[in-house]
């Protein structure tokens, strides 16, 4: 399986990075080693990840990771884990 990524996920991560990186760049560096260590493994696994609080879809599955949830969509049919989004649950937009 191939992992893409939403722009949202792109965005959010590029948010999160900075405001890490505001205390130290390396600590924002390993973050996102060890974020993307996590995330290459789905396909190894897809499942194995709780079916998302936020999406009553049973192919949307939450990663949570050092407090953050990292929302993805196991698309069987394309053969692809598209990354969805990454927040903090205390900063979840609800709407």
């Amino acid at each position: 399986m191939q992992i893409t990524k939403d722009d949202i996920f792109t965005k959010n991560l590029k948010n999160i990075l900075k405001f890490i990186a505001k205390d130290t760049k390396a600590k924002a560096n390993s973050f996102n080693k060890n974020l993307f260590y996590k995330l290459n493994n789905i396909p190894n696994m897809p499942y194995k990840h709780r079916k998302s609080s936020y999406h009553e879809d049973e192919s949307i599955r939450d990663l949570i990771f050092k407090g953050y949830t990292i929302s993805y969509l196991i698309d069987l049919q394309n053969n692809t884990i598209v990354l969805l989004d990454i927040f903090k649950w205390s900063h979840r937009d609800i709407s």
